[in-house]
């Protein structure tokens, strides 16, 4: 039973998984947008949601916690810069996802992923 489970596995072990879901956050950073399937981009969501807020937040403390999830100095500054200067005023809800359909080859659910403006 899954009851309480908050994650998904994605048919990974962990540290690909977290390793894979790093390097998906920091392209999402520094990109705004990104084409996967719906499960992954649920993930990156949610940890991109995060890395926002320790953006907002500003302290030293938050940079580290940021650049110890992201995998690109370039992407961390982003984060702390611009990111932050731009939802200043907003109360989470950073991304947006759009649905796509199945995709041709093996019928994932597709998604678009992206920071909204």
């Amino acid at each position: 039973m899954r009851h309480r489970l908050s994650r998904r596995k994605l048919n990974r072990p962990t540290a690909h998984r977290m390793l894979m879901l790093r390097g998906m956050v920091t392209a999402l950073i520094n990109n705004e947008t990104m084409r996967t399937t719906e499960a992954k981009a649920k993930e990156v969501r949610r940890l991109t949601e995060k890395m926002v807020t320790l953006g907002k937040k500003g302290s030293l403390h938050h940079r580290r916690q940021a650049a110890s999830m992201l995998m690109d100095d370039d992407a961390v500054r982003k984060l702390f810069a611009e990111l932050a200067e731009r939802y200043a005023e907003r109360n989470g809800g950073y991304t947006r996802m759009y649905k796509l359909g199945p995709r041709q080859g093996d019928a994932a659910d597709m998604a678009i992923i992206e920071l909204v403006a």
